[in-house]
């Protein structure tokens, strides 16, 4: 697909027509045209889609990664992160020969059109959300392996989820819905497109918990030449506006479930040490003498966290501390010294 010049390009080139820097007899003849003024050009490679394109692909599922992160988080209860790496032009036969064995391959349908797509998920990833959605950890790096019945059941969850979000992004350029089709193992039985096909690929970066894993989305571009050719730049701006609000949206609501949130906040009046003799020995009217002085500050820790100097004392007839500072990098030094006498 050729591509198509803005309009201040076209005003450019008619002030240089008008002042006479550039002669079009010459631009005709080929003469006055330097080596550095043509572009390579791959007839066997070509782009079937231009660069304004394939930054709008990008933008559509930059919010599709940001959308299908957050639903992550809270699926899997840990720090779940995913970005946009790449959007490449391949024939299908290069696409299929990158993906390793085995792997992940869930093809789904577009529907309204005759094509399918496919979305990877390398076995790590999947092994990964699986034992996070059983109780287990993300600690440990996961060996790759095809993953079970009992596996591709958890994970069909997912992905139909993932293919919910995908709807989600595409909806700023046109409504488009995906549906789950089956599960390959190997590459080489999906055959979603001809060899010679170009296809888009977009490549995320998926990063839960301290580990990093693939994941790629392919689309052939025959089922989607009419959608392609409604990208433009003013649809750019508009997923760039759009992206900025929903960006808005997700802070508000972080800071409403982060308002609800409780910590345990524990506010230490001293320490004491005794033999298991004494211990036995005590009784109701003993009295034990801690390490801290009444005229101390005492250590009030947030969730395990050493955090606040108060001081203790009594509010309406219960027991209070008053908070006197936050703890600096000096009173944190050392971990035998809980209490800090101040003058």
């Amino acid at each position: 697909m050729a591509d198509v010049l803005s309009q201040n390009e076209i005003d450019s080139l008619l002030s240089e027509m008008s002042t006479g820097r550039v002669d079009v007899d010459d631009i005709l003849q080929g003469r006055g045209i330097h080596s550095t003024d043509v572009g390579a050009y791959d007839f066997r490679r070509p782009n079937r889609i231009s660069k304004n394109q394939v930054r709008t692909l990008q933008n559509v599922h930059e919010n599709f990664a940001e959308i299908f992160g957050y639903y992550l988080v809270s699926k899997l209860q840990t720090v779940v992160s995913i970005s946009v790496t790449s959007v490449d032009q391949l024939f299908y036969s290069e696409f299929i020969l990158s993906i390793s064995n085995p792997s992940c391959i869930y093809v789904f349908d577009i529907e309204g059109t005759d094509g399918s797509g496919i979305l990877e998920v390398s076995p790590q990833l999947a092994l990964t959300v699986v034992e996070r959605l059983l109780g287990g950890n993300t600690e440990t790096a996961r060996k790759p392996r095809t993953i079970t019945p009992i596996e591709q059941a958890v994970m069909r969850g997912i992905v139909e989820h993932a293919l919910g979000d995908l709807r989600t992004a595409w909806k700023s350029i046109t409504d488009l819905t995906f549906h789950y089709s089956r599960l390959e193992t190997e590459a080489d039985f999906v055959q979603i497109a001809p060899s010679s096909e170009i296809v888009v690929i977009v490549s995320f970066d998926v990063n839960v918990g301290i580990h990093s894993y693939l994941m790629n989305l392919c689309f052939p571009t025959f089922p989607l030449e009419d959608v392609l050719t409604r990208l433009n730049r003013q649809q750019i701006a508009t997923l760039g506006s759009q992206s900025s609000q929903r960006m808005r949206e997700n802070v508000e609501v972080m800071k409403q479930q982060i308002a609800h949130t409780h910590l345990p906040i524990i506010a230490e009046l001293g320490k004491s040490a005794i033999t298991v003799e004494e211990l036995l020995k005590l009784k109701i009217g003993d009295v034990l003498r801690t390490t801290t002085h009444i005229d101390q500050e005492i250590e009030v820790t947030i969730d395990g966290k050493r955090k606040l100097a108060a001081r203790p004392g009594t509010s309406e007839g219960k027991k209070a501390i008053r908070i006197i500072r936050p703890l600096t990098e000096e009173d944190l030094f050392d971990q035998d010294i809980l209490y800090k006498k101040r003058k």
